[in-house]
């Protein structure tokens, strides 16, 4: 009787031991799981606090100069340039200027802000790409004709129906008007600027806006699509460039589960492109 009394004891020992050094490797275990994702957590807040922080030094930034810009000419004038009729023209059209690139920064924040909390949704349709490049192109055509340039369209996509794609029209127009826009305004003031579309697989489209300006740099290739990068900050400035299109354009290419790329030469030039699906 006390020897099975005895085996009973070890048993329940052990059995007890065993319990607590399995609730015991349980408790560390989730200790550290606990531990790892406060350490992620810390880390991902920290990551966040310094982009906050980043964001908004680059957006405080940027709405300086148009803001100082506008106060600056406003003050010249009351301080009695205003009796001056060329120079009152010649200050209101500036502020002007300045005004308009502060509405636009505005708006490209919206945008962005839109994007990066999901708030902006795409609404995908089927649609002729060549139809959409000729009218964005007609929309800027005052600017090309105010510098004496022009546009040349290069469509190598097969049949009509190869035309047809399936994106959000409103989203691709933005896309391809503000890398249309930056050609114009980047580009050789006397070079043409092409826009090419073509066929690169059965289910994919390319379309590529070329100028043949100065090109850019390979070290600021891969850096472009940030917010607020700039190649040559004074002359992106001077052409009252936000520093967000690239930015707002490459979100709404990966969007649509397509991607945006550039390609650039020295004194030859540089080319956006982007994919498309087409449509089926």
């Amino acid at each position: 009787m006390i020897t099975v009394l005895i085996q009973f004891c070890i048993f329940f020992i052990v059995t007890f031991l065993s319990l607590f050094l399995c609730i015991e490797w349980f408790v560390e275990r989730e200790q550290k799981k606990t531990e790892q994702l406060q350490k992620e957590e810390i880390t991902h807040l920290k990551n966040m606090e310094i982009y906050r922080r980043e964001f908004l030094a680059d957006v405080s930034h940027e709405l300086r100069t148009p803001i100082f810009a506008v106060q600056g000419f406003i003050h010249t004038l009351i301080d009695g340039a205003v009796d001056d009729l060329g120079v009152r023209d010649k200050f209101l059209n500036k502020a002007m200027k300045s005004a308009d690139r502060l509405s636009n920064l505005v708006n490209d924040l919206l945008i962005i802000s839109q994007i990066e909390a999901g708030e902006i949704e795409m609404k995908m349709r089927r649609f002729h790409i060549i139809d959409l490049l000729e009218e964005v192109a007609e929309s800027l055509e005052h600017k090309l004709t105010k510098k004496g340039r022009n546009i040349a369209f290069a469509m190598d996509i097969g049949d009509n129906e190869d035309t047809i794609i399936v994106a959000d029209r409103e989203r691709i127009y933005q896309v391809v008007a503000n890398l249309l826009d930056n050609a114009i305004k980047y580009g050789n003031p006397h070079g043409k600027i092409s826009i090419i579309s073509r066929k690169i697989s059965s289910q994919k489209l390319q379309v590529s806006i070329s100028d043949e300006g100065r090109g850019i740099e390979k070290e600021h290739l891969e850096q472009l699509f940030r917010r607020f990068y700039r190649v040559d900050k004074s002359r992106s400035r001077e052409k009252g460039g936000t520093g967000l299109g690239l930015a707002i354009c490459k979100h709404f290419i990966e969007a649509h589960g397509e991607s945006i790329f550039v390609e650039s030469v020295l004194a030859k030039g540089t080319t956006f492109s982007f994919t498309l699906k087409i449509g089926t």
